[in-house]
């Protein structure tokens, strides 16, 4: 599968990384983190020059780091040969400025990176106006520190009045940017809640993965449908929501959705704009959480998923834990605690396809309660009807007397009254 062809070829930037250890953080998951940023960084197309933790009691409101350790930066990054320093924590304008004048180069932080890789891998029109909404309720707050020209008045028609700053106007023509975009994923979400409930009118059970970035969601929707969907391992290799059908036993089949990957210290305005395409979230009947089994914090990214699940208030939805890549999981302490924190999950593998059988077999279970099993009474000659049962329903037993096909099927509950009159148990 080739890579999303709107990505193109960019100058590869030479990249220092900077993170902070407070007094109650690990060493270990601040390598963590910084080995996540790395990742982060090489995937929005930057070659890692180097990197350094500073210690860190509390953020300075002037440039986050100290006076001495700003300087060690700067020296740090120079003698690395860097083109711009990125900081694994938000900063403010203020002090991303301050920190570039003292360092001679560009700073961003950890959200400007994930910003920057979602504008450039979202495909669908829907995926670019979350974006871009993402990036204008980003920007919005930051207006101030971001220019120069502050201070240059201008007047006329159709402005508040003489002696308006530029900034105000600058904030105003974001404000009705983003009106404009909610407008516009508020049609999204009404097209998307319809196509939900045509869905459930053909009887199709809804199933989400969701797990963190690079867990192997897409990889795992490939191997359950039989698709080609774009899958890579790097982070936030999918932006848009993918939904195939899928069969989870003979005769009955499920819909289930592909979601962008979640990640720690993801902010807050990235969930919102997202919200739209994480609605599928809300509305599916099982959840399945994919997690990578053989990550070194994989307890870690799967509380962060739970936490991201609890704010958009899918935290009690039923759902399935699918330890993938347990192909490469290495025994040992970490994974025996995985296994003893979630007993009822499923271990697969979705490169390989171990384990897809009884996933299939967990989803049926969990999704055994959205449907009645029921007897039916079908003339032998109705084929329309007949398939329609087989479509939609788990058929369990058939049994033909004379011109009639008997059906013992499961059905779900919105699809009951539609074989009411072929019901023979009633």
């Amino acid at each position: 599968m080739k890579p999303p062809p709107h990505e193109t070829a960019r100058r590869k930037e030479r990249v220092f990384l900077a993170a902070c250890r407070r007094i109650d953080e690990s060493e270990t998951a601040v390598e963590l983190d910084m080995e996540e940023l790395a990742m982060l960084a090489e995937g929005a197309g930057g070659e890692i020059a180097g990197a350094s933790v500073f210690p860190l009691r509390a953020a300075h409101p002037k440039t986050y780091l100290g006076r001495g350790q700003a300087e060690r930066l700067a020296a740090e990054a120079a003698a690395a040969e860097a083109d711009e320093i990125i900081f694994d924590d938000e900063l403010s304008p203020a002090q991303a400025n301050s920190l570039a004048a003292a360092c001679g180069m560009r700073v961003l932080d950890r959200t400007q990176l994930i910003l920057d890789i979602f504008a450039a891998r979202a495909r669908t029109r829907e995926g670019r106006l979350q974006v871009e909404m993402a990036i204008l309720s980003y920007l919005r707050p930051r207006l101030k520190g971001m220019w120069t020209h502050l201070e240059r008045q201008k007047g006329g028609i159709g402005l508040k009045g003489p002696g308006e700053k530029q900034i105000e106007l600058d904030r105003r023509r974001l404000d009705g940017r983003l009106a404009v975009l909610r407008e516009r994923m508020a049609a999204v979400r009404d097209r998307r809640e319809r196509t939900g409930e045509a869905r459930r009118r053909k009887g199709f059970a809804l199933a989400t993965l969701v797990g963190y970035t690079n867990a192997g969601k897409s990889t795992l929707l490939n191997r359950l449908a039989a698709a080609e969907v774009y899958a890579d391992d790097r982070l936030f290799a999918t932006l848009d929501p993918t939904t195939r059908l899928i069969d989870i036993a003979p005769g009955r089949k499920c819909l289930l959705t592909d979601t962008v990957g979640f990640i720690r210290k993801l902010p807050h305005h990235l969930v919102e704009a997202f919200k739209a395409t994480l609605e599928e979230v809300e509305t599916s009947d099982l959840l399945l959480h994919v997690v990578d089994l053989s990550h070194p914090a994989a307890q870690a990214q799967c509380d962060a998923v739970e936490e991201v699940l609890r704010e958009l208030g899918a935290g009690e939805k039923p759902r399935i834990v699918v330890l993938n890549k347990c192909d490469r999981a290495a025994e040992g302490p970490e994974k025996r605690a995985m296994l003893s924190r979630y007993p009822e999950a499923v271990c697969v593998s979705a490169k390989t396809g171990e384990g897809m059988d009884r996933l299939a077999s967990a989803m049926r279970t969990a999704l055994a309660g959205r449907g009645e099993t029921v007897r039916l009474r079908l003339p032998a000659g109705d084929g329309k009807a007949i398939a329609a049962v087989y479509a939609t329903g788990q058929v369990v037993k058939a049994r033909t007397y004379g011109g009639w096909l008997h059906l013992w099927a499961l059905l779900p509950p919105e699809l009951l009254p539609r074989f009411a009159a072929f019901r023979a148990d009633s």
